[in-house]
């Protein structure tokens, strides 16, 4: 038996050592990754982790990250530009009109995510896109 192990050990392609990228400290939700933040360590990747530090930074974490651990791709997203309770620019546009307004958010959002605001000047509340820091583009 000892000796069929030994064989398919040799016949068999032994899975290649890679370098994983991790977290090199524990980072919490809403963190803004770095080069300070990510660490390379040597050994076989799981499927559907990050490959590449460039590829983590500058995006912020969904989720708690912890030290040592490998960064899965579906627990980063783009860096949010607006905050919730920030005070941002309501942009409604439909042909040649344009309407300005000053609203709050209601969430937090990256660019091109929907989220919800309050228009000041009428205490109602709308839904939008994010355009860029502190603009939000009203739905019509």
């Amino acid at each position: 038996m000892r000796l069929l192990v030994l064989c398919l050990a040799l016949i068999l392609p032994l899975p290649l050592a890679a370098e994983v990228v991790v977290a090199a400290r524990t980072l919490r939700a809403n963190t803004a990754l770095t080069m300070d933040d990510l660490a390379l360590v040597r050994g076989t990747p799981p499927p559907g982790v990050v490959a590449s530090i460039d590829e983590a930074l500058g995006m912020e974490a969904r989720v708690t990250l912890y030290a040592g651990r490998p960064i899965p791709l579906g627990s980063l997203t783009a860096p949010a530009l607006v905050e919730r309770n920030q005070l941002v620019a309501l942009v409604f546009q439909q042909g040649g009109l344009e309407i300005r307004a000053e609203g709050r958010a209601l969430g937090r959002g990256a660019e091109g995510e929907s989220i919800r605001i309050m228009n000041l000047a009428s205490r109602s509340t709308v839904n939008g896109r994010v355009a860029g820091p502190g603009l939000v583009v009203v739905h019509p």
